[in-house]
């Protein structure tokens, strides 16, 4: 199957707009939030993803981020 590489060329900045606004959501949650329940988080998070305009994420990657924003603080020397 050949792919047309224009498109690719038109798509990748959209992508990567994208992958900026999620970036953005995940980290801004981990700075707030890191360490508290999973639930807590995942909300967090989902409103992150809300307020960045980039709520098209697949929910099982929103549940790893938030799992492992919630036990980010478990690690920490404190």
């Amino acid at each position: 199957m050949a792919t047309d590489l224009s498109e690719y060329d038109k798509a990748m900045p959209i992508v990567a707009a994208h992958l900026a606004k999620v970036e953005r959501a995940v980290s801004r949650t981990r700075s707030s939030h890191a360490g508290q329940p999973y639930a807590t988080v995942r909300q967090a998070l989902l409103e992150a993803l809300r307020q960045e305009d980039a709520q098209r994420v697949v929910p099982q990657v929103v549940d790893e981020f938030a799992r492992r924003i919630s036990e980010e603080a478990e690690q920490l020397p404190f």
